[in-house]
């Protein structure tokens, strides 16, 4: 295993990394100014667009898909750090770089498993962040960390599909530039194989009986950067069968395909939060006096600073040695890994940013900081994408296996 950067991923570091300072870093301030003058918080400040527009101009660009087809063709192990790079500002860089969930893991089902007329009508607008999509899957009256418990029914009816069901924490869904869904239902609720019930359907916005009805809050925030993370109803909603995603009895497998590389980007982000975490740690202790000298000079601020440093690193590892797998031996052959990076990764980046909140007094808790709206993004990542303790029996069940 080699995690030496090559010379392209050199290359786009360094224009990412100035592209952060010069760009993304200031226009954080200025994107929440902007918003409260909005007619809808939902609505998307202008310089988000300035942003994109720039980002695009330099190459900076859809950097997630590794389809050069699609996008830039890069690895896993060459995304890995620019997706770090990002994950400093969550909020705004991904979205920027036309690299933000759920619209990447749309994009990435629609290239491997949409037909052309699908890719033609909703990818190319997706990969030019013309328009943001969803990814409907998740139920309030079910345990939706088992993706085979979703209660959404979607019935043939002639040359049509009718979709009923109720779906919350919808990402993205708050945006009105959210035109399209991907939901996934039943297609053969009893069916012999559960894996094989469920089917993925391409849902326009502006369908008659779609209704986004409420925004769901995380931790208090609403997060108006990322589209809200919406509930939403589909009361007796059609769609043409042609909006079928693979084939009836895909879905499961389809959901797992996109899950795989959305876990690994998380925690990649995740290191970027952690890592400017840190920084602000740093900030603080040199510049804060109490009870008489600085807090870099406090022994417990220097065993949280050490072990954050320790945490970043071990963690870093692990995650390019699970894109490298993923690279060489296919999303299966990294399993393993991918579950282990999903369990270790958010626990910790949570742990980093409680000590740094703490650093801050009560300056940490407020919006002049990103250090609470960073807590509540990566204690959100316990759960989404799959609980701990789901990726914690299936990695125990693969260990205990090799001894029955």
């Amino acid at each position: 295993m080699d995690f030496a950067f090559d010379a392209r991923t050199e290359e786009l570091r360094a224009r990412l990394l100035a592209f952060m300072d010069e760009y993304v870093y200031p226009a954080e301030a200025v994107a929440e100014e902007q918003r409260a003058a909005l007619a809808s918080p939902w609505d998307t400040p202008a310089v988000v667009g300035e942003l994109k527009a720039e980002a695009r101009r330099q190459g900076l660009w859809n950097l997630f898909l590794p389809d050069a087809g699609y996008g830039a063709g890069l690895t896993n192990l060459q995304y890995a750090p620019l997706a770090e790079i990002t994950g400093r500002s969550p909020h705004l860089a991904p979205v920027a770089l036309n690299c933000a969930a759920p619209d990447t893991g749309n994009m990435e089902v629609l290239a491997q498993f949409g037909d052309e007329r699908q890719r033609k009508q909703w990818l190319e607008p997706l990969l030019a962040g013309e328009i943001r999509s969803a990814f409907a899957m998740t139920e309030p009256e079910v345990a939706s960390s088992d993706a085979t418990n979703v209660t959404t029914l979607i019935e043939r009816e002639g040359d049509e599909y009718v979709i009923t069901g109720r779906k919350w924490y919808i990402s993205g869904a708050m945006n009105p530039d959210c035109r399209i869904f991907i939901v996934m239902g039943k297609t053969d609720p009893d069916g012999p194989d559960i894996r094989r019930q469920q089917s993925m359907v391409l849902v326009p916005r502006d369908t008659p009986g779609v209704t986004v009805r409420r925004a769901m809050r995380v931790f208090g925030y609403e997060d108006h950067s990322h589209g809200g993370h919406a509930e939403v109803v589909f009361d007796h909603a059609r769609v043409p069968v042609s909006h079928l995603i693979g084939e009836e009895g895909s879905g499961f497998a389809i959901a797992q395909a996109r899950l795989g590389p959305g876990r690994i980007h998380h925690c990649m982000r995740l290191i970027g939060m952690a890592e400017r975490a840190i920084e602000l740690m740093c900030r603080r202790a040199v510049s804060r006096t109490a009870f008489g000298k600085a807090l870099a000079q406090q022994g417990v601020v220097h065993n949280w600073i050490a072990d954050a440093r320790v945490t970043v690193e071990q963690l870093r590892l692990l995650v390019l040695k699970t894109a490298w797998l993923m690279d060489t031996a296919g999303n299966k052959g990294a399993h393993t890994e991918i579950q282990a990076i999903k369990i270790a990764t958010p626990r910790a980046v949570v742990g980093i940013l409680d000590r740094a909140i703490q650093l801050h007094g009560a300056g940490g808790f407020s919006q002049d900081l990103p250090l609470a709206e960073l807590y509540a993004a990566a204690r959100t990542l316990m759960v989404a994408d799959g609980p701990d303790e789901v990726h914690q029996r299936s990695l125990a069940r693969r260990e205990l296996k090799k001894y029955l």
